[in-house]
């Protein structure tokens, strides 16, 4: 239960990512570009550069995360809903071009500023997966392993500063606001989901 969706988005980003590696035309077309956007129109960026990634790397992370996490969302919301297919794809595709809104403010005057990924999507699924079981320990690189909702918060500031400092070519940026919409989206979703947070991380015994 709960999987299918989550695979076939997995697929498709892969599919899609590993064509736009093959062709330089549609990968630099698909790619997020705040001031294409603005000057030119071409807002359909907000959503294509959710669907193609840098490299190995980039999407074999982004997909790893989906696959483990968004399916436990997927599920969770398939128990509240009976139309949860379209709520679960409307939290990730909306993410993707929320998380983006940032990025095209600072940089909507930036002919040479570029971002893509899943990221901003996939940060909301996680979040909204801390939501729902903040005590489940979550593993960064397989390496760091702690609570959820601890690693969410290490992530946010995380994030926050690199933001701030951007230093590197990474869009910090998306993964903080796709991190809190996600969080926002489950609690709109199922408002007793808060209280329920609230409880099970005030039980939380570090020893």
């Amino acid at each position: 239960m709960g999987t299918p969706v989550t695979i076939i988005l997995i697929i498709i980003t892969v599919l899609i990512s590993m064509h736009a590696w093959k062709n330089t035309l549609f990968y630099e077309k698909w790619m997020f570009n705040p001031y294409k956007s603005r000057h030119h129109g071409q807002y359909f960026r907000f959503l294509t550069s959710g669907f193609i990634h840098k490299d190995w790397g980039h999407l074999v992370f982004n997909m790893f995360t989906l696959f483990f996490l968004g399916r436990g969302v997927e599920t969770y919301l398939g128990y509240l809903y009976d139309l949860s297919i379209p709520i679960y794809l409307g939290l990730y595709l909306s993410a993707i071009v929320i998380s983006s809104i940032p990025s095209y403010l600072k940089h909507r005057d930036h002919e040479f500023y570029y971002s893509l990924g899943a990221s901003g999507g996939v940060s909301a699924l996680v979040f909204a997966f801390i939501l729902i079981d903040p005590l489940t320990k979550l593993c960064l690189f397989g390496i760091l392993c702690l609570p959820g909702f601890i690693l969410g918060i290490l992530y946010l500031l995380y994030s926050f500063q690199m933001g701030k400092k951007s230093m590197d070519n990474i869009n910090h940026d998306a993964h903080l606001f796709g991190a809190l919409y996600g969080a926002v989206f489950v609690i709109i979703m199922d408002p007793g989901l808060l209280m329920s947070f609230i409880e099970q991380i005030s039980q939380y015994k570090p020893f």
